[in-house]
């Protein structure tokens, strides 16, 4: 919380404590968009990730895509 609301407040030192605060409700909402996008797209479990997203912003997110490159990368068994 701290993080967001100094990084938004360092960007524009006159934006009122609302503003803030529903900036910060706006992108975590984005956020949780966003992991149940690529959680549904590597097969993973959308509403899981989608809280995550929800809750944890973009540390979500950024888990996400490591999981999702760390899948790509993996070789594939040949049977």
């Amino acid at each position: 919380m701290l993080g967001y609301f100094s990084g938004l407040y360092l960007v524009r030192t006159d934006i009122p404590p609302m503003v803030l605060v529903r900036t910060l409700c706006v992108v975590h909402v984005l956020d949780a968009i966003l992991c149940r996008h690529i959680a549904a797209r590597i097969g993973r479990n959308q509403r899981l990730w989608g809280l995550a997203g929800l809750l944890l912003g973009m540390w979500a997110v950024a888990s996400l895509v490591i999981l999702s490159y760390k899948r790509q990368r993996e070789p594939t068994s040949a049977s």
